[in-house]
Order: C-alpha cells, then structure tokens, then sequence
C-alpha cells in the first residue's frame, strides 16, 4: 500500500456552482483529497453560499479551518438580477409567485432609492431563511405551512449601484458590497418595494468573500483533477492568503518557540493591533498586540520547511 502525501494546510477557492449546497461542497473537496492519495484532512467552509447562489466559497483545509470564523465575519461582494413586479415567498426563484404588480420602475426611479439602502441599515430576513425561531429553523417553518416572524436586524451595505447594460423590461442586475448578516433576497425585496412594485431575486453570483476574489476561483471540473494525480499545489492558497489584511510580524527562531509555547512577547516597537506572526514564511500564530506586548489569540502547527 502506497504511503499518503501528508495532509495539506491552505485555501481552495471553488467557484461553486448553482445547485450545490456549501457543505456539499465541502465533501467534494474531502473525496479527491481522498481519492488523490492525501491523509485524513481536517475541511471547512468560510462562509455559507445558498444552493441557489454560485461563485467564491472558500474552503479551508488543515490549519487554515482555524481561519474559516474569520471569514464568516469578512465583508462579500455580490452580483444579483431582481425581476421586477413579482414577490415568490422565498424571495427567490424556487418558491411560487404570492404577489403581483404591473409596476415596472426605470433605472432612474431605482437609481433615487438606492441611497436608502447604502450604509447601516435594518432588514427582515426571509422567511426561509437558516435562522432559527424558538430552536427551529425558519425555513422548516416556513415550508410547513406555519407563520415565521424574524426580527429585524442591522446589517451594513458598503456599496450598491446598478450593474451597467442590464437593463431588460422587467429586470436589472446590482452589485452589493455587503457586511456579514445581509441578506440578498430582502435587499431585492425591499428595494423593489421602495420603487412601488414587488420583486424576487432570479440571480445570485458571490464575486468577493473576504480577501478572496472570482479570479481566484476553480471549477468543480478543476478540484476533481485533483483526484486524478493533478498537483495540489497548483490549486491551494496558503493558510495566510486568508490574513492579506491584516500585517505580518517577523519572528526569530527563538521569538517563534516563544509564541508556540503560548508565551507573550513583550516590548514591540509596533502599534497595537492583529498581526500573523511569521517565521520566514511560514505562519506561526495570529497574534494580538496591546502596548507592545504580543499574545496569541490563535496558534498554527505548520512545519518549518514548507514541503
């Protein structure tokens, strides 16, 4: 029996397509590692993308997972179409039409409004949505028949305009630079309230999550090639491509024993703040800084020498 590649630390950014759900998406990455002779590898997803909804999904592996809460709390960049003068009770194309409208607004009605909707504000999430109400899940709910009542919440939209030469009849395709928390379908939504008709969203593509970019991205047809024999490391991000925005701290051999022994480095001359601590390039720990004094918040166990 063959030896196993040992077990891989870094980012594959899938460019998920419609139809597949995040954790689906996950057991993908698990099977070619698999297949493609790697040990047991820790996977993780940094941020759900709804089975209608395509584009950048990060999924960590080895060490990187201890990265994949920081990404759910990064800000995400989206493209969405809204046909207007339709609502469905899913806010989206899977559920059936529940209300009607022959209102069709024009870009410059639309473009008036956009204003409300940038910056922090409130909105109620969909119904079905993965919240939960009194330990169930709203679209449990939902689908059951039962009235789900979600509270609303605050949410930040960065940045919100329409996406040039997508004009149709009825609908128009925006680009949201969103924080954690928003959701697409009730932006649609109350959008298309705000110009006096209803609407729905027919297209939903994550462009940005995070650091991460659509250039980034690979196919499903790409990750499989993994399973075949083709190289990993043509494929994986390393685990500090999901820190590009937070500083590095370069430590000596006797600095980085230090942090891996969990102890706290003292007398920085740096301003206080996250940095990822690096022993050449290798990622040692994320380290927060207070007065010059280092303490880890979150340590790595990547070997010295990358392989």
């Amino acid at each position: 029996m063959s030896e196993k590649k040992p077990a891989p630390h870094g980012w594959i950014i899938l460019d998920k397509p419609r139809g597949l759900g995040s954790t689906q998406a996950v057991g993908a990455v698990k099977r070619v590692l698999r297949e493609g002779g790697y040990a047991k590898t820790k996977v993780g997803h940094g941020g759900t993308l709804d089975p209608l909804a395509e584009g950048v999904l990060p999924i960590a592996l080895g060490e990187a997972t201890k990265l994949a809460g920081r990404m759910l709390n990064a800000s995400k960049i989206y493209d969405f179409t809204v046909k207007f003068g339709e609502q469905t009770d899913t806010l989206d194309t899977e559920g059936v039409v529940v209300e009607h409208s022959d209102m069709r607004p024009t870009r410059a009605q639309i473009e008036a409004v956009l204003p409300q909707f940038t910056g922090p504000i409130e909105q109620v999430p969909p119904a079905y949505s993965a919240l939960k109400v009194e330990g169930k899940r709203a679209y449990d709910l939902a689908r059951a028949g039962q009235a789900v009542d979600l509270q609303v919440r605050g949410v930040t939209i960065h940045a919100l305009s329409m996406v040039p030469g997508t004009a149709g009849d009825d609908q128009i395709t925006f680009r949201a630079h969103v924080s954690k928390g928003t959701y697409i379908r009730s932006l649609a939504r109350d959008i298309a309230l705000a110009v006096g008709t209803c609407g729905h969203v027919t297209y939903l593509r994550r462009t940005k999550a995070g650091p991460f970019l659509q250039s980034q991205a690979i196919s499903l047809d790409k990750l499989n090639e993994i399973a075949s024999g083709a190289p990993l490391k043509d494929l994986l991000l390393p685990l500090e491509a999901g820190l590009d925005d937070i500083p590095a701290l370069s430590l000596t051999q006797t600095d980085a024993q230090a942090v891996r022994s969990g102890r706290v480095l003292s007398e920085l001359p740096l301003p206080s703040g996250l940095y990822c601590a690096m022993l050449e390039n290798v990622p040692v720990a994320l380290v927060e800084i207070t007065d010059g004094s280092a303490k880890v918040v979150r340590g790595f166990n990547l070997p010295d020498v990358a392989e």
